[in-house]
C-alpha cells in the first residue's frame, strides 16, 4: 500500500507502480536501477517479490515489446487475503483522503475505518465499490491519519 500526503517523500511502493504504469520497464533490472535511482535501497530479488505482491503481468506495450504492468484490475480477494492487500493506494488533498480498494472491497475497509473512528481521528467515509472518501477530524492531521491507516494494515495483515 501507498501512502501520500502533501510533503511525504514518495513510497517504494507508490514509484513502482508509476514505473508500470509508464509501460517502459521490459526486465526486472531495468525495474531495480529506476527504483535504485529513485533512492530506493533494493535489488533484483525484492523487485521480483514486488511485483508478484501487486500482481503485475507481463503484456506488449503500444511499441509491441514485452513489459511489466499492472493488471487492468485487480484479482479478487479470497478467504485468506490480508485486509491490506485490498489497499491499492492510500492519497490525499489539504482536506480529503482517498483510499483506493480492489473492486468490491471499499465497503468492506470503510466500515473497519468507521468502527475504528476515534483511532484513525476521522468524521467518517463514503464507499463505494473501489474507493472510500475519508473525511479528517483536522485537516492538519492527514499525514498523520495516513500513517496511523498505514500501521494499523501493515499490523493486521501479519494476524490471520
Amino acid at each position: 500500500m501507498s501512502s501520500s500526503s502533501p510533503q511525504a517523500k514518495t513510497s517504494l511502493m507508490e514509484d513502482l507502480r508509476n514505473l508500470l504504469v509508464t509501460g517502459k520497464a521490459t526486465t526486472q533490472e531495468e525495474i531495480c536501477t529506476a527504483l535504485q535511482n529513485a533512492g530506493h535501497p533494493i535489488n533484483q530479488s525484492k523487485v521480483s517479490r514486488l511485483l508478484r505482491k501487486i500482481g503485475a503481468v507481463k503484456s506488449k506495450n503500444e511499441s509491441g515489446h514485452i513489459v511489466y504492468r499492472l493488471p487492468l484490475e485487480p484479482a479478487p480477494p479470497t478467504l485468506s487475503s490480508d485486509l491490506a492487500s485490498l489497499i491499492m493506494e492510500i492519497d490525499a488533498n489539504e482536506t480529503l483522503i482517498v483510499v483506493y480498494t480492489s473492486p468490491g472491497a471499499a465497503q468492506l475497509l470503510a466500515r473497519i475505518f468507521d468502527y475504528h473512528k476515534k483511532k484513525f481521528q476521522i468524521l467518517g467515509t463514503i464507499a463505494g465499490d473501489d474507493a472510500i472518501f475519508i473525511a479528517p477530524k483536522s485537516v492538519k492531521k492527514i499525514g498523520e491519519i495516513i500513517q496511523d491507516m498505514n500501521q494499523f494494515f501493515s499490523k493486521t495483515s501479519g494476524s490471520r
